[in-house]
């Protein structure tokens, strides 16, 4: 249903008195009944399934934040907040991202430009940006809302991820990453768990393509790296030109963390953890690429891993070329639900 009606704006000079507070929501629409009227005009929402307003799609161009109402943080970080809000015309769900932006304009005006390539992007493993806005010094994207969490959230619940569920979310990731690489020529820059979020229908996505590298290489504070950076192809560590490979490696670790529960890397000093991000960025230099253990995994998970973490780039498989690997099948026969998993072992997030 279109936006407008009869134009009007509601402007209080004092408080609203308590018969009329009950009927406003947080942001200022008044609501009785079907009745719905805010500073964007006046709309009559039917509860009738034939008159409802259809969901707004990734490239209708109809959210404002005006049109949303705050539910609840669900996430924090990266000098910033992620809030699950709810749509006031047709009910749907999203997750807005707000970032502080105390940045100088050329920073800002590239980070403008990874968000037009992240609305523009559509792909079924990408995490849907519907629209960006930039108002009084903050970012705020609205985004397609994961109601299971990032897989970082999925770990610390349960520690470690088997085998047969791990080769259906890689297929997903790797499809994802095709996406990006061989179709929009994006290279995603900051593949880690927190950036990739998971749902109750089994579906797993890439977010965050560009923004979150961005954010960090322009905060000059040396401790914000070391989350960051983790998962940094050696390439990249020594600022050798890089490609669509870099992203390669990061999964290839991402996926390792999440069969055996702990990052890759191990510290020299287990008890004190790495001191600095230099002390890590010299150990995947310098040191062995890391391994799946062959006593506790399959031949085909530790050759796919070992296909992923390749030193040289150029020793690397594609991601065309890895959805082609052994291990992706291996598990085709046993009709892996990772929908259910997801709901039975993953955090309730939804119920809110």
């Amino acid at each position: 249903m279109p936006k407008g009606g009869l134009g009007l704006n509601l402007k209080l000079s004092v408080p609203p008195p308590e018969e009329v507070s009950k009927f406003l929501s947080q942001s200022g629409t008044f609501m009785d009944g079907d009745l719905l009227v805010n500073r964007d005009g006046v709309r009559i929402v039917s509860q009738s399934s034939y008159e409802a307003p259809p969901p707004i799609k990734p490239l209708d161009n109809q959210l404002s934040l005006a049109d949303v109402d705050t539910i609840k943080v669900i996430g924090k970080g990266n000098g910033g907040t992620v809030q699950l809000v709810q749509h006031k015309w047709t009910g749907q769900f999203f997750a807005l991202k707000v970032i502080q932006m105390n940045i100088e304009e050329s920073v800002r005006k590239q980070i403008a430009q990874e968000l037009k390539i992240n609305q523009s992007s559509q792909c079924p493993h990408i995490v849907i940006c519907y629209q960006s806005f930039y108002q009084n010094g903050a970012i705020s994207i609205i985004l397609e809302y994961m109601d299971g969490g990032s897989l970082a959230d999925f770990l610390r619940k349960v520690r470690s991820i088997p085998e047969p569920f791990l080769a259906v979310i890689s297929k997903q990731v790797l499809r994802g990453l095709i996406y990006l690489h061989h179709e929009r020529h994006i290279i995603h820059r900051d593949l880690k768990p927190s950036n990739l979020l998971i749902n109750h229908q089994g579906e797993v996505k890439i977010t965050d393509f560009g923004v979150s590298a961005i954010m960090a290489s322009s905060s000059g504070q040396a401790n914000t790296f070391v989350g960051t950076y983790n998962y940094m192809s050696p390439e990249r560590i020594t600022g050798d030109r890089y490609g669509n490979k870099s992203d390669i490696w990061s999964i290839g670790l991402v996926l390792l963390e999440c069969a055996t529960g702990h990052f890759p890397y191990k510290p020299p000093n287990q008890e004190e953890g790495w001191t600095n991000f230099y002390e890590l960025m010299e150990a995947v230099v310098d040191d062995a690429p890391p391994s799946a253990p062959s006593d506790q995994f399959s031949s085909e998970f530790c050759s796919f891993i070992s296909a992923c973490v390749q030193k040289d780039p150029k020793d690397r498989l594609s991601a065309s070329e890895l959805l082609d690997h052994p291990f992706l099948s291996l598990y085709d026969d046993l009709n892996v639900d990772l929908a259910s998993y997801f709901r039975n072992v993953g955090s309730p997030l939804a119920n809110f």
